[in-house]
């Protein structure tokens, strides 16, 4: 027998429902938990709003905390806050602080459901159950079994008036609640961290009954929207085609599209290495033009200047601002503080439906990884691997800098070690040749082509063009930084 498909609730909450699976079960018992501060009643008034409508009323019981007016005036600060709600009814509030004090857990479900059966909401919303609790006992057996009683009595009456239910509860992380986690059909911990200097929150769906959550930790933002989600992963269904080695794309210089071998394959990304004012930058302005000038446009991500400073320092910065207007080419500045990777992603992925683009530019890897949160910083190779599939998913080609301080005792290509994530890699070199201090290039890798294996010098011209002459030829140990004549080696 063929199962009925269970109604969702979209939350409201840009990427939630993603991480959930599609929404919140109809009629399901859910539990919203986490430390003070960490976004409960946000988040819950955020779904509220979202849903309720004069034939869908929602209730919102709050119980020890602070009265409605009080909550109000902080959550009318929110985009998302829609007085008209409040004054036709389609959400009403209901403070239950006597109740509590009066008759404890057992005068608190007794409002509860008289109110219920009064106005016979769609949702139901109690902050915060488990402070009855606490002025009801002082633990021990009694209070478990009475809260074990009260979670049974709740779920059952309320899923009977067909009620999708929200408790809101004040949980350290790892605290273990059993009657609670075994009533409820859905789980959602808030998590708020401090690492040195920065906070940041988190949020983890720990269960969704009948649903196939994304698991893991997905970073939240509270900003005047509201909440806002971001999913650790895209979903598979965003993916537009796979990379290609069929058609390859110029990155503008054609001597480099020579020594790759005919240009990027398409869908390929691309790291290009190098000290600082090697001409990386330079370089990928080149292959963001050389895309809109063939009818790609092109988005970039900067870390380290805001777009109009980013626009009067690169060389083509009058081309580029003419490509911004005609709406070919759009600069993302990513500098929140406590940024994260995902965050990154969410912004990169909205410019890509915005505009169309098939190229992008990260400029840089270096001020990205800065510009983390120390938490995220930890797992950078991680959140970097799963940036690149995502884009790459996204049918763009994307070309990528780095800051990449010259050594001469060892060779090496990214810092943090993140070179063997792409499908190409161009490396720049600073050497000193007749006490002059010259700019070499190289192609390391373009994976599955017989890309050119010798090293060119080039330069920037006052165009701000990238210019690769011919291969250095007659030095040995150019990347050492000091080559020598291949004749004065042999002597």
């Amino acid at each position: 027998m063929k199962g009925t498909a269970i109604r969702k609730l979209p939350t409201g909450v840009p990427g939630f429902d993603d991480v959930l699976g599609g929404g919140i079960p109809e009629f399901s018992f859910n539990l919203i938990a986490g430390g003070p501060g960490c976004g409960k009643t946000t988040l819950a008034h955020q779904i509220m709003f979202a849903n309720a409508t004069p034939e869908r009323k929602a209730l919102y019981f709050s119980v020890v905390g602070e009265p409605p007016l009080k909550m109000l005036r902080y959550q009318q600060q929110y985009s998302f806050f829609d007085a008209a709600k409040v004054s036709d009814s389609s959400i009403e509030f209901v403070h239950l602080g006597q109740q509590a004090l009066d008759g404890g857990l057992e005068e608190v479900l007794k409002s509860i459901v008289d109110k219920v059966e009064t106005v016979s909401p769609q949702l139901v919303m109690v902050d915060s159950f488990r402070a009855v609790v606490r002025r009801s006992h002082d633990g021990g057996p009694l209070a478990t079994l009475q809260l074990q009683d009260f979670m049974q009595r709740l779920a059952l009456q309320l899923t009977s008036y067909e009620a999708t239910t929200f408790l809101l509860g004040e949980y350290a992380d790892g605290e273990q609640d059993s009657a609670v986690f075994t009533v409820a059909d859905g789980i959602v911990w808030l998590h708020q961290a401090t690492d040195r200097n920065s906070v940041v929150r988190k949020m983890q769906v720990i269960k969704m009954r009948g649903q196939g959550q994304i698991p893991g930790l997905h970073t939240m933002r509270i900003s005047d929207e509201g909440l806002g989600v971001f999913p650790r992963i895209l979903k598979p269904e965003e993916k537009i085609s796979e990379n290609s080695l069929v058609r390859k794309l110029s990155t503008g210089v054609p001597a480099l599209d020579e020594m790759m071998d005919g240009g990027v394959p398409k869908g390929y990304s691309v790291l290009v290495a190098g000290p600082s004012g090697s001409g990386k930058t330079v370089l990928s302005n080149q292959f963001i033009l050389e895309g809109i000038e063939h009818g790609e446009p092109g988005i970039i991500g900067v870390f380290e200047k805001r777009p109009n400073d980013y626009l009067q320092t690169t060389p083509r910065g009058r081309e580029f601002e003419r490509m911004v207007r005609d709406k070919k080419l759009e600069i993302i500045y990513l500098r929140p503080l406590d940024l994260s990777i995902d965050e990154t992603l969410v912004a990169l992925r909205e410019a890509v439906l915005r505009t169309g683009a098939k190229r992008a530019v990260i400029d840089s890897l270096s001020g990205l990884e800065l510009a983390l949160a120390p938490t995220f910083r930890q797992d950078f190779r991680e959140s970097l691997y799963r940036m690149i599939g995502a884009l790459t998913g996204l049918d763009l080609t994307v070309m990528a800098t780095v800051e990449l301080a010259d050594s001469y005792i060892d060779l090496r290509f990214s810092p943090q070690g993140v070179a063997f994530l792409t499908d190409a890699i161009i490396v720049q070199r600073y050497v000193e040749i007749d006490s002059q201090l010259r700019r070499v290039m190289g192609v390391v890798k373009v994976r599955a082509s017989q890309h050119s294996k010798e090293l060119r010098e080039y330069e920037i011209t006052p165009d701000g063009e990238f210019a690769i002459g011919k291969p250095l030829r007659g030095y040995g140990g150019i990347l050492t930084g000091a080559p020598l004549p291949v004749k004065a080696e042999k002597e």
